[in-house]
């Protein structure tokens, strides 16, 4: 099996490739890689995201065939892919850090700034919280509900089908955790910086 970490320059994804290195262990190829053949070719693509919507969408962009290849991959082929953090945010139609920026556009919705009720949460949301799991998922499998995981975001994705949600977590109200439909997942926590529940989550995705 082929997993493919896309490396499009959004970021230091050091921790990423790591975990995935530690679940894989030979299992499966694990590739790093911008390469468009080679995402073709993959079995599993794992879109990481740091920085803003916009410089991550910016970057993506500039690769050559990169947005239309994740597309054909995820929509026409229904290949499983994994977005982590901005990664997840891009799955929308639109975000609003730094400029309107237009997402990927898979899951209808958008991304905004989280209300920090003037001041009294602090942001970024850096740190473990608590995750509430709201639909049986193929990621979450054996990973006991309120478990903790690791977040480092200022804005949050609000999609218009509230039925692709599969985990929130309370922060100023509650904030979409991660989302599932179909092929599609996103987690806006970390789960290579996540401990143990983490790599849970990851070997589950390579497993799919």
């Amino acid at each position: 099996m082929n997993v493919t970490i896309v490396d499009y320059q959004s970021g230091n994804i050091s921790s990423v490739i790591n975990s995935f290195n530690e679940v894989a262990k030979g299992k499966v190829n694990l590739e790093v890689t911008s390469d468009i053949k080679k995402i073709e070719a993959s079995d599993k693509i794992v879109l990481p995201g740091q920085g803003s919507f916009k410089s991550c969408v910016d970057s993506l962009n500039s690769i050559s065939g990169l947005v239309e290849t994740l597309k054909e991959f995820v929509i026409i082929n229904n290949k499983p892919l994994l977005g982590i953090c901005v990664g997840l945010q891009m799955f929308a139609d639109v975000g609003y850090e730094e400029a309107e920026t237009k997402g990927l556009g898979w899951i209808p919705g958008k991304v905004s700034k989280i209300d920090n009720q003037n001041g009294k949460f602090k942001l970024p949301h850096i740190g473990w919280n608590e995750i509430e799991i709201q639909k049986e998922s193929k990621i979450f499998k054996d990973i006991i509900n309120k478990s903790h995981m690791y977040f480092v975001h200022s804005y949050e994705f609000i999609p218009e089908d509230k039925s692709v949600i599969s985990a929130t977590t309370d922060y100023s109200s509650k904030i979409v955790c991660s989302v599932e439909r179909e092929n599609l997942f996103g987690t806006q926590f970390h789960p290579e910086k996540s401990d143990k529940n983490g790599l849970k989550i990851i070997e589950n995705f390579i497993k799919l």
